[in-house]
């Protein structure tokens, strides 16, 4: 289900809490009507519960799987661009030009982020969570780690 690209997944943690705080800021600078800015704010923090509370190196607190926070991302994302529509502010440009930005943005960093560490690409990535942190990957020898070593 995870694939790899080109994006680390710090660098994808790191860009959602600047995208979860640019979300709660936005309504404030640029104007947003009551509906766009109460969205645009529990969006915000949605992004930074999710960002901070998945398993990486960006999280504060590891409750929320990579592969849940994989499947949140694309319904994050979706939601963003569907939210204009759906509550009602399609008229205001601003927020509708923003939502649907960050929503196809999203997406695309979402497709394009390599969740998979080097310790996990050798089929780990469906283990039992607790372990995959602890040290017990691809450095161990075996044919994990001549895939990750290969893969360097």
């Amino acid at each position: 289900m995870l694939r790899e690209g080109p994006i680390p997944a710090v660098a994808h943690g790191a860009i959602e809490y600047v995208a979860g705080a640019a979300f709660i800021v936005a309504p404030f600078l640029l104007s947003y009507g009551s509906a766009a800015k109460f969205v645009s704010i529990v969006v915000g923090v949605v992004i930074l519960v999710v960002a901070a509370a998945t398993e990486g190196e960006t999280s504060l607190v590891d409750q929320i799987p990579v592969t849940v926070h994989h499947v949140l991302d694309y319904i994050l994302a979706g939601f963003m661009i569907a939210a204009p529509f759906i509550f009602g502010f399609s008229d205001e440009t601003s927020p509708l030009a923003w939502f649907i930005a960050f929503g196809v943005t999203h997406l695309l960093i979402t497709i394009g982020t390599r969740f998979i560490s080097e310790q996990q690409s050798g089929g780990g990535a469906r283990g039992s969570g607790g372990g995959e942190k602890a040290g017990g990957g691809a450095k161990g020898g075996g044919a994990k780690g001549g895939k990750a070593a290969k893969d360097s």
